[in-house]
């Protein structure tokens, strides 16, 4: 086995997810990422913990079968159950540590959108449920996603295990100087180009360094705008892989925090789709600004791509409930969909009216020009 892949697994363990002795795990995995699965088991072995694998999230094939079948024989009005014995699964787990991989990265795209957001609906008192456990979600550089990022086979794995088998300790502190600007603040404005300019508040809320504990790799700062605050427009410049299909150039238009009119280049019945989810889906759950300069090239996965230098992302729908402060609102939603923003020319964050970032360049790295 490569050793990266042992490594892989003990960073998960002891960074990620504090593994402790008598711990239930779920290990939720497409049998193509066997090898940190079995890494994974060792660890969990000498822990003293209890592992169970699933396939549950990347078992795209048989929930493809899953969700096409349930819409043949609902008609138009398809309705899911929360699957009980799933949550039941999830309330006696200690840690849940999903896997991201798969032998076809597009195995449901041709699941009609508004069938996968009826699911979504009725599946969130389970990933609600997860998201009170320790939980690590992270990628095993599967040959399917070395094709969609269009790279050689070895090339991904040397772009995976370079971006997460690293010292995480020392991202935290470069990170920290972004959170101690943008915690205390009241007002963010983002710009890029003549096709992006939005503010909002983050007034009360939470801005959290995300180092690789939660998401492996890590690499942003992240926080939530307050709902009703968001205003102007957004042109997301890089494409959106979601349920298995490219979205292009999305461009939202805000007013009052709420999406008042959308397009895109390519799928834009997608982006209808999630915008209409629910009432949440139309407003924004996160701003995050990408920090992890490793990553330095786009892939079609978000758990990269929202990390890299030089960009900003922004998700419609839920809010995290560790971004939002005591007393003001959280954004809810059945989703959260990123988007992302290069903001390496052309492009500044501005935080309470003083510019802290300009082309990627952060006000406390060298050649930052004000």
């Amino acid at each position: 086995m490569d050793p990266r892949i042992r490594e892989h697994a003990q960073i998960i363990a002891d960074h990620s997810v504090d593994l402790q002795p008598g711990d239930n795990v779920v290990i939720d995995a497409h049998p193509v990422a066997e090898d940190l699965v079995v890494a994974l088991h060792e660890v969990v072995g000498d822990a003293g913990a209890n592992p169970l694998t699933t396939s549950k999230r990347a078992g795209k094939r048989q929930h493809r079968a899953f969700l096409r079948a349930a819409a043949d024989g609902n008609g138009d009005d398809l309705e899911f159950d929360t699957p009980s014995h799933e949550l039941a699964l999830i309330e006696n787990t200690d840690v849940y540590i999903a896997i991201r991989a798969g032998d076809n990265a597009t195995e449901t795209s041709d699941v009609a959108p508004e069938v996968s957001a009826a699911y979504t609906q009725a599946y969130r008192p389970v990933q609600d449920e997860r998201l009170s456990k320790r939980w690590c979600l992270t990628q095993f550089p599967a040959p399917a996603n070395a094709q969609l990022a269009e790279m050689s086979r070895d090339g991904y794995e040397n772009f995976v295990w370079d971006a997460v088998n690293k010292d995480w300790d020392a991202v935290r502190e470069h990170q920290q100087q972004m959170v101690e600007i943008l915690d205390p603040a009241d007002e963010v404005r983002i710009v890029s180009g003549d096709t992006t300019d939005v503010t909002m508040s983050v007034a009360g809320n939470t801005t959290l360094n995300d180092y690789g504990e939660h998401n492996l790799p890590g690499g942003e700062v992240f926080t939530a705008p307050v709902p009703d605050s968001v205003e102007g427009e957004v042109l997301f410049d890089m494409p959106l892989y979601h349920q298995g299909r490219e979205i292009t150039d999305a461009h939202l238009e805000f007013e009052n925090g709420e999406v008042v009119s959308h397009a895109a280049e390519k799928n834009e019945d997608l982006l209808t789709e999630v915008l209409e989810t629910d009432d949440g889906a139309r407003r924004l759950g996160e701003l995050g600004i990408g920090m992890n300069r490793d990553i330095d090239r786009f892939t079609y996965n978000m758990l990269f791509d929202e990390k890299m230098g030089d960009t900003v992302h922004m998700a419609v729908g839920r809010a995290y409930d560790e971004t939002v402060g005591e007393g003001n609102e959280a954004n809810e939603s059945a989703v959260h969909v990123d988007m992302i923003v290069d903001m390496s020319e052309e492009s500044f964050i501005e935080v309470d009216g003083k510019i802290v970032q300009r082309n990627g360049t952060f006000v406390f790295e060298d050649g930052f020009e004000a």
